[in-house]
């Protein structure tokens, strides 16, 4: 026996599902270039803001020491703590990709125990979204 469906429990035809599926298509299309761009400009901005605190981080253990540190992890295992941790880029996603610009001559102390991080830049060598390299700023 086969029971018939009454009129009012019709289902979708195929081509509206069809039309549904191709539009939220269309609408995931446009909005992935956005998401993928807010993605850059958040790792941009940590990237701003890990540099910062490193620098300041920098210029601290300088006052108080009287000499740049010998490496960035001298700056997580002082007594003083100067940092918890090295962060990692946020570009590279690694610890280890960090340049570390040394001092210039000028401002090592008389005795030679100047240290050898004087400044700290991305290890990337991929362009930001201002048209400067990661590895400039």
């Amino acid at each position: 026996m086969l029971k018939r469906i009454a009129k009012t429990q019709r289902g979708f035809t195929l081509i509206e599902l069809m039309i549904v599926v191709s539009i939220i298509g269309i609408l995931a299309a446009i909005g992935a270039p956005s998401y993928q761009w807010g993605i850059v400009k958040a790792r941009e901005a940590v990237l701003l803001e890990d540099l910062y605190t490193m620098r300041s981080t920098i210029d601290q253990y300088y006052a108080d020491q009287g000499k740049y540190p010998d490496s960035l992890q001298e700056l997580v295992d002082n007594k003083n703590k100067y940092l918890r941790e090295v962060p990692k880029d946020p570009i590279t996603k690694s610890r280890e990709t960090w340049v570390v610009v040394t001092p210039p001559a000028t401002d090592t102390p008389k005795d030679g125990g100047g240290g050898g991080v004087y400044d700290v830049h991305s290890g990337s060598n991929l362009v930001g979204s201002n048209g400067v390299p990661y590895n400039e700023w």
